[in-house]
């Protein structure tokens, strides 16, 4: 097993690539396979979050990216800036996951959330889409 302990946004050359679901990047320890087969153990220090695009490195100097897999995401559409603005407080407020792009909102699937949205007079999509949340005021400059 390929033991991966250093995390890095460089955009440098890699060996290989992992494909994991949002709630797999989460994690600071870790077991599964790079797209290529190979087994690999991710061993990082507490708080690090491993974003889409980051690179894994061994103590062999084996790189790894990290790629965000595709997953069932509830998608909303919104050009109404208030609207769109309340749909965000509304989720915040339950502290849900939400990546948050140009008029639009993704969060993983959820039936109740969606008839909350639905109720606030949105169209929810369902979609099977990489998902990279916004990380939180407090996961950023090193907190």
């Amino acid at each position: 097993m390929l033991k991966l302990t250093e995390l890095t946004n460089e955009s440098a050359e890699t060996d290989d690539a992992v494909t994991l679901p949002f709630d797999a990047r989460q994690k600071c320890r870790l077991l599964g396979r790079t797209d290529k087969g190979k087994e690999v153990g991710i061993f990082l220090p507490r708080g690090q979050a491993i974003k889409h695009g980051y690179v894994l490195q061994g103590h062999d100097n084996y790189r790894v990216r990290v790629k965000a897999a595709a997953e069932a995401l509830s998608v909303v559409r919104c050009p109404d800036p208030l609207l769109f603005a309340r749909a965000c407080y509304h989720l915040g407020n339950r502290h849900i996951p939400l990546q948050i792009l140009d008029g639009e909102l993704r969060y993983q699937a959820d039936h109740v959330l969606d008839q909350m949205l639905a109720g606030l007079g949105l169209t929810v999509e369902h979609q099977s889409l990489p998902f990279e949340p916004e990380a939180g005021a407090y996961h950023q400059h090193g907190h």
